[in-house]
């Protein structure tokens, strides 16, 4: 507990505001009478970003406003609202939002209430997907290295045919703070163990490899991840990466793969709102290229194959895709650029998901998974045409 947060409590007693629980973070400033003034911890954060989760308890029955000091950290659908300790969810909306303050109505029968700025996704959700999935033989589960805090690190497969002409790599969670990723990445997976048609062929003809947590101490301790210092996860693809995450994919994947990589997707979430309408929208689902220009036109192939098989709520247009040298597309050193570099002529990017608005649509876990359905169809397909 934070000394500002110890001073702040003694002014209301009975109030207790905290983030000391998986995947928390707040710093509370101020509680006086109804109001509590706080804003995201940033940690070794070099820039300002917008990640934030913490828990009330003993304000049963009272009407709290929150308020964000410096900028405005709350998404396009208010605060996610957890009253059950984290099990579920639901965005509160924008009803009680304004600006970068929200009021919350406390039932008089809940002493425990969290507010997230998104959907979280931690160790236990991911624990949660394999106790529905692992018991078929389906997911196989191996460790990738230990964290730097001293956490396993899992990789996930799918498919077992050594034989198989395909290999596909789907990493997430190279900023811990970019939840959302990690339900469409279930949404793939458990669309590829299914015994739908392309279930099938996807287990007979590809061996899929997903990495869940490549942040994983930042996922469970709550850091934004983006744009930590010295570098944050996904810029330590350079000569001497310093986390162990990347030092071990680097060595397993090329290995792994055998020279047949034909898929490597980084999955990732945008800006916190915002969307021009064109290349890079923040509330739309894109691609976003790198400098290797037949990568990128293989990517174009696949997005293609998506924008034809989509039947999940929540669309993907290409014309919302950014090539590499296109607005902030302009960095080097990424994961999804080390992926295109691989053996086997692989379509490779990075692929932002949004946090809460996809085109007008509300993603929640259940529509992100459904987004991953129509991925995995897509993977089929294109993967089926390169066989033929």
């Amino acid at each position: 507990m934070s000394a500002s947060l110890e001073t702040a409590t003694t002014k209301n007693e009975g109030i207790r505001i905290d983030a000391d629980y998986p995947g928390g973070n707040i710093i509370v400033e101020a509680i006086e009478d109804d109001a509590v003034r706080l804003r995201p911890d940033l940690r070794d954060t070099t820039t300002w970003w917008f990640y934030w989760n913490f828990r009330v308890r003993g304000a049963a029955g009272r009407t709290l406003t929150f308020a964000f000091s410096d900028q405005n950290p709350i998404g396009v659908r208010g605060p996610a609202v957890s009253t059950d300790a984290g099990k579920t969810w639901a965005w509160l909306g924008m009803e009680t939002v304004q600006g970068g303050t929200f009021r919350y109505a406390f039932p008089t029968d809940c002493d425990e209430v969290r507010f997230a700025f998104t959907y979280p996704y931690l160790e236990a959700n991911l624990e949660q997907f394999l106790a529905r999935h692992k018991a078929g033989g389906r997911v196989h589960v191996g460790e990738l290295c230990t964290s730097s805090h001293g956490r396993s690190v899992q990789w996930l497969e799918v498919g077992q045919n050594e034989k198989a002409p395909h290999r596909v790599a789907l990493l997430c969670r190279h900023h811990a703070c970019e939840t959302m990723a990690s339900f469409l990445l279930e949404g793939v997976l458990e669309s590829a163990v299914s015994d739908a048609p392309h279930g099938r062929w996807l287990r007979e003809h590809v061996r899929i490899l997903a990495v869940p947590f490549m942040d994983k101490d930042g996922v469970e301790e709550g850091d934004q991840g983006k744009n930590r210092a010295p570098h944050d996860h996904n810029r330590d693809y350079i000569e001497q990466s310093i986390y162990p995450e990347v030092r071990a994919i680097r060595e397993f994947l090329p290995q792994w793969s055998a020279g047949r990589l034909s898929i490597g997707l980084d999955l990732h979430c945008p800006w916190i709102r915002g969307g021009s309408g064109g290349p890079g929208d923040n509330e739309q689902v894109f691609f976003v290229g790198g400098p290797d220009e037949k990568a990128w036109a293989r990517v174009q192939v696949l997005a293609s194959v998506l924008e034809s098989v989509q039947t999940g709520p929540i669309a993907y247009s290409a014309r919302h895709d950014m090539p590499y040298g296109v607005g902030w597309n302009t960095s080097t050193g990424n994961c999804a650029q080390w992926l295109a570099a691989q053996e086997g002529e692989p379509a490779a990017a990075t692929l932002e998901f949004p946090y809460a608005n996809a085109g007008g649509t509300t993603v929640t876990p259940e529509t992100a998974r459904l987004f991953g359905h129509d991925l995995a169809r897509a993977m089929h397909l294109y993967l089926e045409e390169k066989i033929s």
